[in-house]
């Protein structure tokens, strides 16, 4: 067997992805170049500007079948149940009655309109914000009262809308302080470096290292992230939540801001997250295009309401939706 550098391939409905192999930005194949079990390797190499998302092995949404559909739907167990939740501040209703859920290895899209509630929601699944109504099961177990750090203990892991890095520290510093859920060491032993300490250190540094392989930033990993290019803090901030290799997660507008290409590589990376390591993966993003490429499902919220659930084709022929969107005439 031999290594290659993974450069993304076809969607894979959520029933049929695998688990989740140790981090790693490399995919193995046979003497014949294969993927054991999936299909071909993707070309390799840099898209060029402007190049359509389909040129990334993407299919648009007009190209997924009803029934690639239906088994993202049906294919994994829900693991994130949302059951009636209402948050308010003060008079101000920001979420009013919402229920859907999340199913295990399936990408789960927010959308609606600036205001809609979706940054709101994320914050009360991983623990943010506290709904004065409503259930949350994760996993099975219901969850009262959830401190982010928990959530994070969980599998939880998120990226923001505002980028919240450390400007002043490195790239692979800021990714390191993914990790820290992940030490057990003593604070003292990890202040002498000795030790046990030492050692776990390194294990964490390695895993570093893999996922600023996987996303292709080895050539910045010792730049203060101040020093870098939107696009780029966007990807570090992306590295530093896989460093606590998720079960789950929240995408709070990965893409906001960027250019075409950035967007596609941005694109390729949130799918085989998704593919390699099967993680679940809740998306809010305002670029419908991405969102009815890469969605299994969409959760459509307008005014703190929900008024649209199901696949990509599903909400964009929903009235609701459509009217939120553009209006109506009278």
């Amino acid at each position: 067997m031999t290594q290659v550098a993974w450069q993304g391939t076809d969607r894979v409905p959520a029933g049929q992805r695998g688990g989740q192999p140790e981090w790693s930005g490399m995919a193995r194949t046979d003497a014949s170049g294969a993927i054991p079990g999936g299909g071909a390797i993707a070309p390799s190499g840099p898209m060029a500007p402007g190049a359509p998302l389909a040129d990334m092995g993407l299919q648009t949404g007009a190209q997924q079948s009803q029934q690639t559909h239906e088994q993202a739907r049906t294919g994994g167990e829900v693991i994130l149940d949302l059951q009636h939740i209402s948050l308010s501040f003060g008079g101000v209703k920001a979420l009013t009655d919402i229920s859907f859920d999340v199913c295990e290895h399936e990408i789960r899209a927010i959308i609606g309109p600036n205001g809609a509630g979706k940054s709101s929601m994320l914050n009360v699944i991983n623990g943010v914000y506290h709904p004065q109504q409503g259930r949350i099961v994760f996993r099975g177990e219901e969850r009262r009262q959830m401190h982010p750090t928990a959530a994070a203990r969980q599998g939880i892991a998120r990226t923001f809308q505002n980028i919240a890095l450390f400007k002043g520290m490195t790239v692979l510093d800021n990714i390191m302080t993914g990790r820290n859920t992940q030490f057990r060491t003593g604070f003292l032993a990890h202040a002498l470096w000795w030790g046990p300490a030492r050692n776990e250190e390194m294990r964490h540094r390695q895993k570093v290292e893999e996922v600023i392989d996987f996303l292709e930033i080895q050539s910045i990993r010792k730049t203060p992230v101040g020093r870098l290019p939107y696009g780029l803090q966007k990807r570090v901030e992306l590295a530093r939540a896989l460093a606590a290799e998720p079960s789950m997660l929240l995408l709070d507008e990965p893409m906001a801001g960027m250019n075409v290409e950035e967007k596609q590589d941005m694109c390729r990376f949130i799918l085989d997250v998704n593919r390699q390591f099967g993680t679940t993966i809740v998306l809010i993003e305002h670029d419908m295009g991405v969102v009815m490429d890469i969605s299994d499902r969409v959760v459509v919220l307008d005014y703190g309401k929900k008024i649209g659930d199901g696949t990509p084709d599903e909400v964009k022929g929903n009235p609701d939706v459509i009217k939120a969107y553009l209006g109506t005439s009278h």
